[in-house]
């Protein structure tokens, strides 16, 4: 998108207006696969009833399945892959793509960008790629060997959207605790974030991080978390198990006894800490007794925010050879029963609440209802975490989204909480009417690559 609106293109989300439709792909599991294809040929009958005249498919999926989307989909006319990003601009104006092998591709803080999420919030990728084994996973296979953005890049990155009005930045990769490594840096995550907390910012400012690895959890990130009130109370750490026997098949290790000992610790060293994780149930050769012992795991973690993931059985996997498979029955059972237990902890983790006052970041009136405006607190991560209805706030004194205002906590869900703002606002950012896409574009030209 940025690369395309630096070039003069208009961008639209409509596809009855636009003369060339480009679909982003996932092939992460089967569901992903499914939507994507779905969505491929949605958008190919906007060439028979609208006025497209390019459809152009894009991302992983063309990783994996080029040459089955090239013959099964004749309507798709160009293909781009993860690392063949720059070629968009290229195939919308009709010119042929170089071809040639294509480098692995990583952008930077000089990469023209689009935001598509609201203006308030953004997220950074500091890394691509994934050197773990992981024999359920996919992603190093079409995503390459893990490799970090430069250091100062990031910076300049995140600087740059807090100049513009972003107030929470989440940092993504495949493994956000691996940062650095690959550029020599020992604790690279937590000096990225020692940094980032520094950035100068007119009002307060949120910075979180996804995705880290239960083996790449030091101290020094925990002290690092908890010495600074902009980097926000929590952990997202995908476990995936609890089982010894599962974990080794995975090619993760560890097991539920070494992992709680480890939430004892973050819990110690960072007051206040949510902790989310997410689970793979029906994984080849997870008995029942394995499956126990997951379910004790978690009534004994008593996590914060969890999600489950049926095993999706991909065939380029190197789970896809193991023996013991479990039926499609028994997987949606085994999760059904993993999420009624946590759906019981995090009732009971939200009901502690009220009553309580937090810091709250507005996002706008709430889909659910015209007389709602939603928000988040700080230990609720956009989009995987549930929200804040806002049922009321002080006289002349409305909610605005991109404020960061003080909530009450007046009653609680399953996964989402109701409050009413207090106080009166110190924080309403002075921004002008965002448009459609916010285009965040470097102040200097793209440098040759």
């Amino acid at each position: 998108m940025g690369h395309l609106a630096q070039h003069g293109h208009e961008l639209t989300p409509h596809p009855a207006e636009a003369d060339v439709i480009v679909v982003n792909t996932c092939s992460f599991i089967d569901p992903a696969k499914q939507e994507s294809v779905d969505t491929i040929l949605e958008m190919a009958e906007y060439k028979k009833t609208g006025r497209a005249r390019k459809l152009i498919v894009a991302g992983c999926l063309v990783e994996r399945y080029r040459n089955d989307i090239q013959k099964d989909i004749p309507e798709v006319d160009f293909l781009i892959g993860t690392n063949e990003i720059e070629k968009i601009s290229a195939l919308c104006e009709g010119e042929t793509a170089p071809s040639g092998v294509a480098t692995p591709y990583l952008y930077h803080d000089l990469t023209p960008r689009v935001l598509s999420t609201a203006r308030h919030s953004a997220y950074i990728k500091i890394a691509e790629g994934c050197d773990h084994p992981c024999t359920f996973c996919v992603i190093p296979q079409y995503r390459g060997a893990f490799r970090s953005r430069r250091f100062e890049s990031v910076i300049a990155e995140a600087a740059r959207l807090f100049s513009q009005g972003v107030r929470e930045i989440n940092l993504i990769g495949q493994d956000t605790t691996c940062y650095g490594e690959d550029l020599g840096l020992k604790d690279g995550l937590a000096m990225l974030l020692d940094r980032l907390a520094a950035i100068e910012t007119p009002l307060p400012k949120w910075v979180r991080f996804l995705y880290c690895y239960p083996n790449r959890i030091t101290q020094r990130l925990l002290d690092t978390i908890a010495s600074h009130p902009s980097l926000v109370k929590y952990i997202d750490m995908p476990l995936q198990h609890a089982s010894a026997g599962v974990l080794k098949r995975m090619k993760r290790g560890a097991n539920g006894d070494i992992f709680l000992k480890l939430m004892e610790h973050i819990r110690a060293s960072i007051p206040g800490v949510a902790i989310r994780t997410s689970m793979i149930v029906g994984f080849p050769g997870e008995t029942d007794a394995d499956f126990e012992t997951l379910c004790s795991f978690v009534e004994e973690a008593k996590f914060d925010r969890l999600g489950v993931f049926s095993y999706s059985d991909e065939d380029t996997s190197a789970s896809y050879d193991l023996d013991g498979k479990v039926g499609a029955r028994e997987i949606y059972n085994r999760k059904r029963r993993l999420m009624a237990i946590q759906r019981r902890i995090s009732r009971a983790r939200m009901r502690s609440l009220i009553g309580q006052e937090f810091d709250v970041l507005i996002e706008g009136p709430s889909a659910e209802s015209e007389l709602l405006w939603q928000g988040r607190l700080s230990t609720q991560a956009p989009e995987i975490d549930g929200v804040c209805y806002i049922t009321d706030a002080p006289v002349g004194e409305p909610p605005a989204a991109g404020e960061i205002r003080r909530i009450r906590i007046t009653g609680a869900h399953d996964y989402d909480l109701t409050g009413a703002l207090i106080g009166v606002s110190e924080d309403r950012p002075p921004l002008p009417p965002a448009p459609l896409f916010p285009i965040f574009t470097p102040p200097t030209a793209l440098p040759a690559r």
